[in-house]
C-alpha cells in the first residue's frame, strides 16, 4: 500500500490591489487545512493579467499575509516567471490539433460556445484567442465541501480559451500548469470558481497530470448579497488589529472561536485555530452574509 503523500497546499492572489477580507478568509481556510494536517502552504502571485497589475501590490500582499502570522513555506513563486513554460505547452496542444484560433467577440459568444471557429485551419491576421477542443465526455469530481460535481463541458460551456486575444495565457490554463509544476496536491479556494474547475480537470487528463483534491470554501457576501471583492470595491483588512480580524474570520468560518480568544495574542489564536480546526461546518455552504 503506497504512503499517503504529504498535504501541499496554496494561496495564489493576483497583485490587483490590497488584501480584502474576502481574501483573507479564504487565505485563512487554506492556511489552516495545511497546518492542521502537517502539510505546507505555498504561496503563488498570479500576475498574468498585467492591465489589471497594481503596482506594488504584490509586496504589500506579502506583509498583510506576515502581519497576520500566515507565513508561507518556500520562496514565493510568480506567475510571469513561467511564460515560456505555458507557451511550450500551448504549442503541443496546437500541433497536436487540439486548439484552434477564435476571432469571437465576447459580445458574440454566449454562455456555451457555439464552435463557430473550430474548423479553421490558419491563424489569422487579426486578433485571436487560443481555443481548447472538448468533448463529450463528463467531468465529475467530489468537492470536499460541495459534494459531486459533474459537468458535461461540451454541452455546458462548449470549448474554452487557453490564451486570450490579447496574448494573456488564461486562469484555467495557467493555474494547472502552476499547480503540477508545484506539486500540489489540494486546493482551497473560493465558491466562486468551483464552475472552473472541470476545464481545469479536463486539461490535467489531457496533459497528462495529476489531479488534486479540491475544497470549494464559501465566499462572503456583503448586505445587498454581492461578493466581496476589488470590483465591489471591498476596503482592504485592517492592519491596525490583526487579532480582531482573526477573530472575526474563525466565526464567518464556523469554528466558533470561545470568547476568550478576542484577548488572546495573534499567535494564541492560530494555535487554537490550527488544533480545533474544523470544515464541516462548512458544508455545501456557498456563501457567507458578514
Amino acid at each position: 500500500m503506497l504512503d499517503k503523500q504529504p498535504y501541499r497546499g496554496r494561496f495564489a492572489p493576483s497583485p490587483t490591489g490590497s488584501l480584502h477580507l474576502g481574501s483573507l478568509f479564504t487565505a485563512l481556510a487554506g492556511f489552516l487545512q495545511a497546518r492542521s494536517q502537517q502539510g505546507q502552504w505555498l504561496l503563488r502571485i498570479d500576475d498574468l493579467d498585467t492591465p489589471r497589475n497594481v503596482k506594488g501590490s504584490a509586496d504589500n500582499l506579502l506583509k498583510t499575509l506576515e502581519a497576520f502570522g500566515l507565513h508561507w513555506d518556500g520562496s514565493v513563486a510568480y506567475q510571469s516567471q513561467t511564460l515560456d513554460v505555458y507557451h511550450d505547452i500551448l504549442d503541443k496542444l496546437t500541433k497536436d490539433n487540439q486548439v484552434y484560433p477564435c476571432t469571437c467577440s465576447r459580445k458574440t459568444v454566449a454562455a456555451i460556445y457555439s464552435g463557430a471557429c473550430r474548423d479553421k485551419q490558419t491563424f489569422p491576421d487579426s486578433p485571436y484567442s487560443h481555443r481548447l477542443k472538448t468533448d463529450n465526455s463528463v467531468i465529475s469530481f467530489h468537492d470536499e465541501l460541495q459534494g459531486l460535481i459533474s459537468t458535461n463541458l461540451a454541452r455546458q460551456h462548449g470549448d474554452f480559451i487557453l490564451k486570450r486575444k490579447d496574448r494573456i495565457i488564461a486562469y484555467q490554463f495557467a493555474v494547472v500548469i502552476d499547480d503540477d509544476r508545484q506539486a500540489i496536491n489540494h486546493v482551497v479556494r473560493g465558491y466562486d470558481l468551483l464552475a472552473l474547475t472541470p476545464r481545469q480537470i479536463y486539461l490535467q487528463q489531457l496533459l497528462g497530470l495529476v489531479t488534486p483534491g479540491y475544497m470549494h470554501v464559501p465566499v462572503i457576501i456583503d448586505g445587498q448579497g454581492y461578493k466581496l471583492s476589488k470590483q465591489t470595491h471591498a476596503t482592504a483588512v485592517d492592519l491596525e488589529h490583526p487579532q480582531k480580524v482573526i477573530f472575526e474570520l474563525l466565526t464567518l468560518l464556523k469554528q466558533n472561536p470561545p470568547c476568550e480568544l478576542q484577548y488572546a495574542s495573534l499567535n494564541e489564536s492560530l494555535e487554537w485555530a490550527i488544533g480545533h480546526w474544523n470544515p464541516e461546518p462548512l458544508k455545501n455552504c456557498r456563501a457567507i452574509c458578514r
